[in-house]
């Protein structure tokens, strides 16, 4: 990922920000709820080898799912996204030249996640439809400090319950022996196992610290739809260099789609 490359519209709402050292680019609000690290962590969760259709539950403006398709020639994503604005940016994302190379892989499913049944299916959210299913759901616990903008706030504020019905639609829409993979604190880690249970297994856990000595901010969680393999624990990914700010150098090949989380 690089920085903002500042390209905004007339109104100075939305930039245009270059990810994977401009492989792909992302139109996104210039306030609120904005893509970076944890999105590009997510993408590398997905085998470079992957070929097939994927779905970005909460995708925003389509990072995470953008960034797979970028790095996996043969992979149709599908950005699934409730708020209307969000889900603008998304489709204005899909269309903009600088990923005239993706559009044909891409789309998006404006749709609530945890819808079911019938109202699921209505919304493009069809039962065995994808081989992959990423999840960066709203993490934050409601007693962490709120953010004031009201976008930011629903796309980080976790809801009670919230994995338990996230998980039950991707167990819905992804295939047997298909792909999960999720984001989070690790604190939710007991609720995502809880949520998993008959649904997913052979969890691979990947915690992620800012260094190598401090405790981690992030899991990224992987499992195999209807798979009885048990859990591994697997080596933490440290973001930075022991001492400063500078990327450790796998971090920032995965920033950058250069290398992928598990190695796959």
């Amino acid at each position: 990922m690089t920085s903002s490359a500042d390209t905004a519209d007339k109104a100075g709402e939305s930039t245009l920000d270059a990810f994977h050292r401009g492989a792909f680019h992302l139109v996104q609000p210039r306030r609120g709820h904005r893509a970076g690290m944890d999105a590009m962590m997510l993408a590398a969760s997905v085998p470079g080898s992957f070929a097939g259709r994927l779905a970005d539950l909460g995708a925003g403006a389509g990072a995470a799912g953008l960034a797979v398709a970028a790095r996996c020639p043969d992979a149709s994503v599908a950005l699934v996204e409730r708020d209307a604005g969000m889900a603008v940016y998304a489709r204005r994302s899909i269309a903009h030249e600088a990923n005239a190379g993706l559009r044909d892989r891409a789309r998006v499913i404006e749709a609530d996640v945890t819808l079911t049944g019938k109202a699921r299916l209505a919304a493009g959210l069809v039962d065995g439809a994808f081989d992959f299913a990423l999840m960066n759901p709203p993490f934050n616990a409601p007693i962490d400090r709120p953010s004031p903008d009201v976008l930011r706030r629903s796309a980080h504020v976790m809801e009670d319950g919230l994995f338990e019905r996230w998980l039950r639609t991707a167990a819905a829409i992804v295939r047997p022996r298909g792909g999960l993979s999720i984001i989070a604190r690790p604190g939710s880690l007991p609720e995502i196992l809880t949520a998993m249970q008959g649904r997913f297994g052979g969890a691979q856990i990947m915690p992620i610290q800012p260094r190598a000595h401090e405790h981690a901010i992030r899991i990224v969680v992987r499992a195999i739809r209807g798979s009885r393999a048990g859990l591994v624990l697997m080596p933490a990914l440290a973001i930075h260099e022991p001492a400063g700010h500078r990327f450790s150098q796998q971090a920032d090949a995965i920033n950058n789609g250069r290398a992928t989380l598990f190695g796959d």
